[in-house]
């Protein structure tokens, strides 16, 4: 009897996040077109809204027209009533910020740079201004964040964050887990960064595909794998190519993001691209965000001979001294344009190993390199042309992100956006 009534709540939950995934996805609908749309009866669909409109879910507007140019009243999702905060944690840079449903940034803060020796103070300074946050804005319903990867899901840890080996001392599970009256949802930077792609950038209209991850921790249960898609259309297949401090790419397959056995596959910034190459911290060699982070570009700036002078680039961070390169190359300095030239194609290597390994219909980079702008994508894209086989480069769009905000962050709000609604009860009263 109770697996009946397990399997009976358990339905009940998928309809409300179904429900919910129609409205957030096509805005205003009345109960009838949600009725198509989820192939339920009207009186299904009328009870589903009553409990989720007395939960606050959900309100009724003004009258739609519908078929027949009859008029309805119209149901949405108040995106405005709930808020969200997304963590970005990379090596020296921790942000924090406030979202609402649609991911429209409230405000963002930057802590001050991060040193490895630092980092125990910086996760509990975290942990103070999240908890002042949570208890000054009672419209937060979740907390997520996005972490440097190897991340390890079920441990909590990351296993490698090359030049801060700090960060590897850091359970998140463990630190942000049950302190704060609402859950916190943790995922690796470049996965949360394809779900905020995918959420809210170009092309997000689609349904989301629950994928439960039943080994996750209950306190501090890790992002699932629901994700938009464009329904109907191409591409099937987006991924987030992340280049920061540290390089990281996130996928979406047909709905699904491809997480791994211990939740740290899809580790491009680990992929050798010269077998001779230099060392990383990781044990191999040649790995490729040796050659193209942000950390990379400050190395270059300060030990290649050839490099264009940047002054003070010794006090930079590599975030500062990546821009700073950028500038100069938009100001014309050649040898700045020819470095990042010469990044780009390092970056397109990536690419080549991306469309052989999963061809994406899109490729999104994003984060601090992709500052380079124009002058890096046609790199890219030149190395993609050259090294692809045409039929597949031809069907791979390679894109810089449009994302208003930085992807990492607004990706740790997409983790939490995803939860509340494939999880509605876990955030509401529907009693």
């Amino acid at each position: 009897m109770a697996g009946i009534k397990a399997s009976q709540s358990r339905v009940s939950e998928l309809n409300r996040s179904h429900m919910l995934r129609v409205l957030y996805r096509g805005g205003i609908k009345s109960r009838a077109q949600i009725a198509q749309e989820l192939d339920l009866t009207p009186a299904a669909v009328s009870k589903i809204s009553a409990r989720l409109i007395d939960a606050h879910a959900i309100e009724e507007t003004s009258d739609i027209r519908g078929k027949g140019n009859r008029r309805s009243i119209g149901l949405r999702i108040p995106a405005e009533r709930f808020h969200v905060i997304g963590v970005k944690f990379a090596r020296t840079i921790v942000q924090i910020g406030v979202f609402d449903l649609n991911g429209t940034a409230l405000a963002i803060d930057e802590l001050p740079p991060v040193t490895d020796d630092c980092i125990a103070d910086v996760v509990s300074d975290v942990r103070s201004r999240l908890a002042h946050i949570i208890d000054a804005d009672p419209d937060v319903v979740a907390v997520g964040m996005a972490v440097p990867g190897p991340y390890l899901r079920t441990v909590g840890r990351t296993a490698l964050v090359s030049s801060m080996h700090g960060w590897r001392r850091v359970n998140f599970l463990h630190e942000f887990g049950t302190a704060f009256r609402v859950p916190v949802y943790v995922e690796q930077d470049a996965r949360a960064g394809v779900l905020a792609q995918s959420l809210f950038g170009k092309q997000s209209d689609g349904a989301r595909v629950p994928q439960p991850d039943s080994a996750a921790p209950t306190a501090a249960p890790t992002a699932q794998s629901t994700a938009e898609t464009t329904e109907g259309a191409k591409p099937s297949t987006l991924a987030y190519y992340l280049l920061g401090e540290g390089i990281g790419l996130g996928v979406i397959d047909h709905g699904m993001l491809i997480n791994g056995e211990l939740g740290a596959a899809t580790e491009i910034g680990h992929v050798s691209i010269d077998v001779n190459g230099r060392t990383c911290d990781c044990g191999n060699v040649g790995c490729l965000e040796r050659y193209c982070s942000a950390t990379a570009i400050r190395h270059d700036l300060l030990e290649d001979p050839d490099a264009p002078h940047i002054a003070g680039v010794e006090d930079m961070t590599p975030a500062q001294a990546a821009n700073a390169l950028f500038k100069a190359a938009a100001d014309g300095d050649q040898a700045a344009v020819h470095m990042v030239a010469r990044v780009g194609r390092y970056v397109g290597y990536g690419c080549v190993t991306i469309i052989n390994a999963f061809n994406p219909g899109r490729i999104v980079l994003g984060d601090i390199v992709a500052g380079g702008g124009e002058t890096l994508l046609a790199a890219v894209q030149s190395v993609v042309d050259e090294r692809v086989i045409p039929q597949i480069a031809d069907a791979t769009s390679i894109e810089l992100s449009s994302l208003p905000t930085d992807s990492a962050i607004s990706g740790a709000a997409a983790v939490a956006v995803n939860q509340f609604l494939d999880n509605p009860s876990l955030f509401l009263d529907l009693k």
